[in-house]
């Protein structure tokens, strides 16, 4: 049994349509396992396209359904409404949306350009709300559904080397209560994950240091690395029945840090 396996089993995500963003790499290529391996009928977008025909390869046989990769890049909000369309010919409306994908470049407050913050903003925070927008019209036919938005513990540790990654996840925390209270009327239920520091390939080729990561694991109460397959658990709770009267709320799965 691999890790993304080791999961219960949420009867109502078998055969759900759930669109994932961000879906071929790092978290969100476990959460793509994570939603294949419950039955769910998966597409998934990414700009990265050799990591993500790989998982799609990989993924073919494992569920019910084999993922559908899409390839779009999410600064392009024609290419967003793309993208949802062709999930939805594929698989019909989403009743489940992950809003994962994000860039969390390293920046200097005095040497950034006012083009630099607008386009993290439109990398990090813009096509969370225009993927739940294009998505919205067909979750509300469906008779409703459940959005969960990514954004990070990072803008509650005053971290200074990413001013504008932490606006724009400080901002998916407004932008998730404000979809919730607009949604829910409508049966969908919005709600945000902040994971602490997730050892993504990407973060040990970058930033991971021994010392950082020993000094990050002393701040936890739970004292071990958080793996990508570590946020699996929370998303298909809040994707599912299960959390049928959670909304508008943020759960942190950072180990017991905050």
């Amino acid at each position: 049994m691999t890790a993304a396996s080791a999961h219960p089993v949420y009867p109502d995500l078998d055969g759900a349509a759930v669109l994932i963003t961000g879906g071929g790499t790092g978290i969100g290529a476990a959460l793509t396992e994570g939603f294949v391996r419950q039955g769910a009928k998966v597409a998934f977008i990414d700009i990265a396209e050799a990591p993500s025909r790989a998982l799609a390869e990989r993924l073919a046989g494992i569920g019910r359904h084999a993922p559908l990769f899409i390839h779009a890049d999410l600064t392009d909000i024609t290419a967003i409404k793309a993208a949802v369309s062709q999930a939805e010919e594929a698989h019909g409306a989403a009743r489940v949306l992950v809003n994962n994908a994000a860039l969390d470049d390293r920046h200097e407050l005095l040497e950034m350009s006012e083009d630099y913050w607008d386009a993290n903003q439109a990398v990090n925070l813009r096509p969370v709300a225009f993927t739940a927008q294009a998505v919205a019209p067909g979750m509300i036919a469906a008779g409703g559904g459940a959005i969960v938005n990514f954004t990070s513990t990072s803008y509650m540790l005053n971290i200074g080397a990413m001013p504008a990654y932490t606006a724009a996840k400080a901002g998916i925390v407004g932008l998730t209560k404000g979809l919730a209270g607009r949604l829910g009327p409508d049966g969908i239920r919005v709600n945000a994950i902040a994971p602490g520091w997730v050892m993504t390939e990407r973060q040990k080729q970058l930033w991971v240091t021994e010392d950082g990561l020993a000094q990050m694991i002393d701040r936890q109460c739970l004292k071990r690395a958080i793996k990508t397959e570590d946020m699996i658990g929370p998303c298909l709770f809040l994707a599912s029945n299960a959390s049928a009267m959670v909304t508008a709320q943020v759960l942190i799965a950072d180990g017991g840090m905050m």
